[in-house]
């Protein structure tokens, strides 16, 4: 059993893991739309715009993972991801 030091408060950021939880699906949903031969871009964009999850390929459970975020918080982790990227 760990010890744990009772002066020590934990911290628990909400923000992290669902940023994390989007990440992890964007990436699996991406890979399953790759191996059924879609272009997973054009696919996710379509999804997003219009909310249709026919977008999005059933392989690998990918229609029902899509479902588990909101298309405004896709949308806002692919942008922060993008700034990131371009350290602007």
């Amino acid at each position: 059993m760990k010890d744990f030091d009772s002066k020590k408060t934990m911290m628990f950021n909400v923000e992290n893991e669902k940023r994390q939880k989007a990440e992890e699906i964007l990436i699996s949903v991406y890979k399953a739309l790759e191996e059924k031969g879609y272009n997973p871009v054009n696919q996710l964009v379509g999804y997003i715009l219009s909310g249709d999850p026919s977008y999005i390929t059933s392989h690998n459970n990918s229609r029902n993972l899509i479902r588990n975020i909101e298309r405004d918080e896709l949308l806002e982790e692919l942008i922060k991801l993008f700034i990131e990227t371009k350290k602007l």
